[in-house]
Parts: structure tokens; sequence; C-alpha cells
């Protein structure tokens, strides 16, 4: 490729990498005991699997998780800070040492600013405003990104950004909106921001990095903010935009990953033909074999949540129902309850392909047009519109009562054949709630297989799953979102158990520091 041109977009993203030093290992960064740090750890592990989390945002989830407990009977910065970055380090959301003391305190003032803004808040009775919700949002996600000095992500998100941008069109709202969702649709997919990432990004764009100095004008106009925020982030055309995006990622995940591997060589790398595409081909290989993996974890994680949190709805509302109203307990169905959905999902599972060579050549032509062209030809272009097309109203209120029928096709399938079983009405709502939820963790592991897969025509049975198992989907996934919330297992690890956990480990440190020390006065 001796005449290939980078585009300036390519370029300016390339010099980035360059530019970037790895940060050398603190010295003097704050130490935990190894042995409390396993342990703490595999707790954590424990408790991420109750709580259906991208592992993308598990770090801040935990941030948010330990301010909740730590602030609930009170606090400030100074007393929270400290003991909050021991635990991150005890679980090694961090690596041991890599954080400072100095940074501590950062972390410290960073507390007492967003307090401050929560008792402002509170004081000018805003309502329908979580406030509390949203200031640890916003609070965790600010230390995680304090703390975290990896910006390959922000860099990569960035250069999608523009060049997506250009290929999505909402012929009837103002740009400045379109290029907002373009950006929380980065977010959501590639960097997998959850909401409250969302919340803190927007809030950042709106009101600049919260500080002393701004603190009165974000109290003043909070309503305004959170309002913005909020309808942005409840766009009518959100699902379509992030779709559309997820689509269009592989190139940009395959050559983000070479460019991270191969930091200050990629210019060089990309000028050898030969060595660049078996570089391109070998990292998608990788990528392809880990899809594997990441699937067989999503299973587990899956299998465990609904396990869980199926026993308790088995016997806490089912079994009631049939003691009130039959009499007895009808454990056929309640055993056909907990564990046939599951099978279901892990064998429906097991059959996802992984992307063939194919696909990597695919893969490999759109990064040298994406490194070459600042518009490059990324396929048809997204056209949108906010308002249902008026010149076919007949048209559109039959798809909307075909996607009823669908429904209660599906749906009425499923209660004919649970009724042949004689499943009671309880038993019948509960397989259907779970269903529907094994049904959406399913979709979900499959797309995470083809998060590297370059899209082709669809196939030939795609119109008929769409009709029959989308609106199943659909429930699964608004039943997920709002179980996720109500989680018995989530309520009693975090305030129950993990309390006294963490003191345990505290007294483990101070312990081993204390024996540690005795061993040295003894030369």
């Amino acid at each position: 490729m001796d005449n290939f041109r980078l585009s300036r977009l390519s370029n300016l993203l390339i010099t980035a990498f360059e530019n970037e030093h790895k940060q050398s290992q603190t010295q003097n960064g704050i130490n935990v005991n190894p042995f409390v740090s396993e342990i703490a750890t595999w707790y954590e592990r424990l408790r991420n699997v109750m709580d259906y989390r991208e592992k993308e945002v598990a770090r801040r989830a935990a941030i948010e998780r330990i301010l909740k407990r730590r602030l609930i009977f009170g606090g400030d910065g100074e007393k929270i800070a400290g003991p909050l970055i021991r635990e991150l380090l005890w679980a090694r959301y961090f690596p041991d040492s890599s954080i400072t003391e100095n940074e501590v305190s950062k972390v410290a003032k960073i507390i007492d600013l967003y307090l401050e803004l929560r008792e402002e808040i509170i004081n000018k009775r805003l309502h329908n405003i979580d406030t509390d919700g949203l200031i640890y949002q916003l609070l965790s996600s600010r230390i995680e990104i304090m703390l975290n000095k990896n910006r390959d992500i922000d860099r990569i998100s960035n250069f999608i950004f523009h060049i997506l941008k250009q290929n999505i069109i909402i012929t009837d709202d103002k740009k400045e909106n379109k290029d907002i969702q373009v950006f929380i649709a980065i977010r959501r997919t590639f960097a997998k921001d959850d909401r409250a990432f969302l919340y803190y990004h927007l809030f950042d764009q709106y009101f600049g990095e919260l500080n002393d100095h701004n603190l009165p004008k974000v109290v003043s106009n909070f309503r305004d903010g959170y309002q913005e925020v909020t309808r942005q982030l409840n766009y009518k055309l959100k699902d379509r935009i992030a779709s559309y995006v997820k689509k269009e990622l592989p190139p940009f995940l395959i050559f983000g990953d070479v460019m991270q591997r191969q930091r200050g060589e990629i210019r060089s790398l990309i000028k050898d033909t030969k060595k660049f595409q078996e570089v391109i081909y070998k990292t998608a290989g990788v990528r392809y074999r880990t899809i594997k993996d990441k699937v067989q974890r999503a299973i587990i994680r899956a299998v465990i949540f609904i396990l869980l949190t199926k026993f308790v709805f088995a016997f806490s509302v089912e079994a009631a129902y049939d003691n009130l109203f039959l009499g007895r307990i009808a454990w056929v169905p309640i055993a056909i309850n907990i564990f046939v959905p599951p099978f279901l999902m892990v064998i429906a599972s097991l059959l996802i392909k992984t992307p063939d060579r194919r696909n990597t050549k695919r893969i490999y032509d759109r990064i040298l047009n994406i490194l070459s062209h600042d518009e490059p030809t990324l396929g048809r272009p997204l056209v949108l519109s906010l308002r249902p097309d008026r010149r076919h109203p007949i048209l559109n209120t039959i798809f909307m009562l075909l996607g009823w029928v669908a429904f209660v096709l599906s749906f009425g399938f499923i209660i004919f054949i649970l009724s042949r079983l004689d499943f009671s009405i309880a038993s019948t709502g509960i397989f259907i709630f779970f269903m529907a939820m094994i049904a959406f963790f399913t979709y979900r592991i499959s797309q995470t297989a083809r998060s590297y897969t370059v899209e082709e025509k669809p196939g030939l049975f795609a119109p008929i799953f769409d009709f029959f198992f989308m609106p199943i989907i659909r429930l699964g996934r608004g039943l997920t979102e709002g179980l996720s919330q109500l989680n018995v297992f989530i309520y009693i690890f975090d305030y129950l158990i993990e309390t006294p956990f963490k003191e345990i480990f505290r007294f483990l440190e101070q312990w081993f520091f204390f024996l540690q020390t005795k061993r040295e006065e003894l030369g």
C-alpha cells in the first residue's frame, strides 16, 4: 500500500495513539493484602453473577453500590474515599498500587462536591426527580472515569461518531438532536455504557464538568438540564439508531484491537499490505474464538439469574396459589417452570455459530475503506422520521394490527400448550413471564455472538422469526429490566451480607499487617 493515504480522521486517531505514553506503574500507590484481595475478588464475582450487567459497567456499578452502603448513615468525602478505594483494590477492579493517596484526596473532594449538589437540589424540592439515585449514578460515573486512566475507548468512540453521523439522517428533526442520538448509540453499543454513564456524559455536555465554580449554575438550571437529558435518553428513534450503529461496528472493533496492540507501529503496519492483512485476520480469529467463551459465560450467568429468581417465584407465588385454590402443590408444573425454560435457552445458545473467514474478508475491506476516506461507503444510509408516514395511514394501521395478531398468536399458542398440561393460572403466568425473559436472554446472547459479523442479506426465515418471536423478546426485555431492579438476592447481598463481609476483610487486612509488623521487629 505504498500509495495508500490515510484520511484526515484516521490520521488524527492514529496520531493520538502514537502520542499516548503508557503510564508507569505507580510506586507509592496503595497496597492491599493479597489474601484478602483473593477472597474479595471471589465474593465480587458471585455478587456480579446475580446482577445481570455488562462487564464494562461492573466497576462503576460497584462504586455506586459501595457509596450507597457507606453513605446510608451519613459521612463525607474524607471518611468515604479511603475505604471506597480499598474495597475497589480488594476486588481487583484496579491493579494493586495503581491508585495514590493524592487520587484518594481527589475522590474525597468529588464526593463532597456531589453531596453538596444533592443537598442543594433537595432544598429546591424538585418533583419527579429521583435525586438520590441520580446523584449516585453521576458520582459513581465521575469517580470511575477519573480513576480509569485508559482513554482508548473514548478516542475510538469519537472516531466512530464522526464516521457514522454522516450516514444517519432524521428528516424532521434538528441535526443537533441527531448527533446527540448517534453519540448515545455509540456509547451504548461500542463503549457498553449503561444509563448511569449516559446520564453523566450528557450532563457533562450540558453543564460542563461539575466543579466549585459552576455548582451554583448547575443547581439553578438543574431541572432544565435533567429534562433535556431525560428527553434525549427516551428519544423515540433511539433503538433503531443503536441497532444500525451496532451493525456497523465490526470493522471498528477489530481495528481498535489492532491499534491498542500495535500502538507505536500502526502507521508502518498499514503500509505493509501483506502484514497488515495478516494482523487483521489474526486479530479477527482471536476474537471469534473468544466469542464462544463469552457465550458460555453469558449462558451461565443467565441461567443462575433465572434459577435464583424462579425459585423465589415458584415457592412464594406458585406454591401459595396452588395451596390456596387447589388444596395441594402441583409439583410437575413447578418443576417444568423452573427447569424447562433455562434448558431451552442453553440448547438454543449452543446452536449459535461464530463468523467465518469470508466475514473477515468483509471486515478487512471495510477497514481499508474507513481508513482511506473521510466519508467512507458503509452501505445504505439510515433515513428516519419521527412521524409515521402520513401518505399510507391504512398501511400503518394494518402493520399495527399485524403486530397485535403476532402477539396474540405467540402467547395464545403457549397458553394452549400449558392448558393441556394442566397448568393453573398462576403457573401459566409464571411460565410466560420467564419464557419471555429466557427469549430475551437468548436473543441477547446471539447478538453477542454476532458482534463481529458484517451483516449480509436477512435469512429466508427471518421475517417469520420476527413475526412470531419478537413480541416475546420485547416483553422479555421489559420484564428483565424491571425485575433487575427488584432482585431480592441483590438486596440481601448488598445490605445484609456485604457490610459484615467487608468489615471482616478490613479486620483481616489489619491483622495481617499487625503480624507482618511483629515479624519485622524480630529482624
